[in-house]
């Protein structure tokens, strides 16, 4: 029989050790969930053999496009998570980007258009004031909130928030701990590590303007630039967690832009498919990227950290895929036009969210619970991002700053969103990069484009109404026979533009602005 002394010190021992373990236990609990959001440059949502369109009944409907592309990764996140088929970006890169970081339309931030880094590129009747110094140091940015939080802030990529020489061609500037190959250019000089990612010279003797930086330890090797940059993502990953960091990672690539260099390692995929050569390159870079993908879903796994990172995938803007004319329907099919332009090719864009790994009985995943194999119908945009991720991160956006974003928690969840506004404004004030000065407002089911003076492109067509539940593709124009909803979708859109102050293309004077004219 034991004694009660000995019964005494066994209890206290176990005792000290429950509470050690406890301790151990949340000292070792994170507090804040990691974020990853890939972004992929030039990347439309038919460029996958992820279906995000779907049938009548709400299923997913599979296009050729589907078929042609290979995105395996793609398709291991969207079972894990969900995928929205009506997510939409500006319809070129800068004023996405802009948007991402600040949560606000790109009518608010005003950066309108693609950032030419050395040029300002407004266009002929561009409004004079146009935001071409993009984002500064004093703007209040998604990843500066997030490092005032306790965040380590990692830029990979693609950056194009700023002209050469403006604060925002650093991304370090805008909030980022670390900058791995982000500046002030829109694409790289080549995707080639044999030729510097665009910094030796070419058959004309002249050194690419593009030329990506930072990645000198490539330099000369066969290391294709998704695969420089994944090792980049990975290695600042690793040492986040090893530092017990949270972490933000913004990877943004510079695939799928031009020039369309061919990765070899999935050329044989498409050598027999019958597209152009510039298309199957394109088709290599997207397979590429999703690799890339998968590499860092691993990553999360082997660092044991899947569970407390929230994974987001979205493109920039519409399909820049080199098929078919700019506002026909082969770039995208089924939908009508390509990046840049007022259809919905040139805005829609893939979009998934997930848990890197699923974990019912984690804190954070119960925070923010996500729908797994589904497809959320409901609209939403880039904008949207900077107010969930700042609310699965118990972070407060700074007093005064206007978002136009909403939290996609109920949306990600699976479920509608009866009180969310089924609203995006696209504003392109701006000439030339195939559609010029016009505006667009989708609304429910109604989508208007109203065309600036200034557009010869269109001749005498002012306006453009589609309804896009009964033409989602766009083919049947209405403005004509439905007078009353295109009065309707016009007053909304004048009223839009006016909330978010947004700039006008100007007339030949060069100062008067050319507001929106009701029909």
């Amino acid at each position: 029989m034991r004694s009660p002394h000995l019964m005494l010190t066994v209890a206290l021992h176990l005792a000290v050790g429950i509470a050690a373990f406890a301790v151990s236990s949340e000292a070792a609990s994170p507090k804040q969930p990691n974020i990853m959001v890939v972004l992929v440059d030039d990347m439309g949502i038919m460029d996958t053999s992820v279906p995000f369109l779907t049938d009548a009944a709400g299923e997913p409907k599979r296009y050729p496009l589907n078929d042609y592309y290979r995105t395996p990764s793609m398709e291991r996140l969207a079972k894990q998570g969900i995928r929205f088929n009506n997510f939409y970006a500006m319809n070129v890169c800068s004023p996405t980007r802009c948007s991402i970081m600040t949560g606000q339309n790109g009518a608010r931030h005003r950066t309108t258009q693609w950032i030419s880094p050395a040029n300002n590129n407004r266009g002929p009747s561009g409004p004079p004031a146009w935001n071409w110094a993009g984002l500064k140091k004093n703007d209040v940015t998604l990843p500066r909130l997030l490092q005032s939080a306790g965040y380590r802030t990692i830029h990979v990529g693609k950056g194009h928030f700023g002209p050469n020489g403006s604060e925002g061609e650093d991304p370090k500037n805008i909030g980022f701990d670390v900058n791995i190959a982000g500046r002030a250019i829109g694409s790289p000089g080549s995707y080639y590590g044999k030729q510097n990612y665009g910094s030796l010279p070419n058959k004309n003797g002249k050194r690419s303007g593009n030329a990506v930086f930072g990645l000198d330890k490539y330099h000369g090797t066969d290391t294709f630039l998704t695969d420089a940059l994944t090792s980049e993502a990975k290695r600042e990953v690793a040492a986040a967690v090893k530092a017990e960091k949270p972490f933000f990672l913004y990877f943004a690539h510079y695939a799928v832009h031009s020039p369309f260099n061919s990765d070899p390692r999935f050329a044989a995929n498409y050598a027999n498919s019958g597209k152009p050569a510039n298309a199957q390159a394109f088709a290599t870079l997207i397979e590429g990227m999703d690799q890339s993908l998968g590499q860092m879903l691993d990553e999360l796994n082997a660092l044991g950290v899947a569970e407390n990172t929230l994974v987001v995938f979205l493109g920039d803007n519409g399909s820049d895929a080199p098929l078919g004319p700019e506002h026909d329907v082969a770039c995208a099919a089924p939908l009508r036009g390509k990046k840049g332009t007022h259809y919905e090719g040139g805005m829609r864009v893939p979009f998934i969210a997930a848990w890197g790994k699923a974990d019912a009985k984690n804190a954070f995943q119960q925070q923010l619970p996500i729908a797994t194999g589904k497809i959320q119908p409901q609209p939403a945009a880039v904008y949207d991002l900077f107010p969930t991720i700042l609310e699965l991160a118990q972070v407060k956006s700074a007093e005064g700053h206007k978002v136009d974003g909403t939290s996609l928690a109920t949306l990600i969840s699976g479920k509608a969103d009866p009180k969310r506004e089924e609203s995006f404004l696209m504003h392109f004030p701006h000439s030339p990069h195939r559609s010029e000065y016009f505006t667009s407002l989708r609304q429910g089911d109604w989508k208007v484009i109203y065309h600036y003076p200034p557009s010869k492109k269109f001749g005498t067509k002012r306006y453009e109404l589609y309804n896009l539940k009964t033409d989602p593709f766009e083919s049947q124009d209405v403005a004509k026979s439905q007078p009353a909803e295109l009065q309707r979708m016009m007053a909304l859109l004048v009223e839009k533009l006016t909330q978010q102050q947004a700039l006008y293309p100007v007339g030949e004077d060069g100062m008067t602005e050319l507001k929106p004219l009701l029909p």
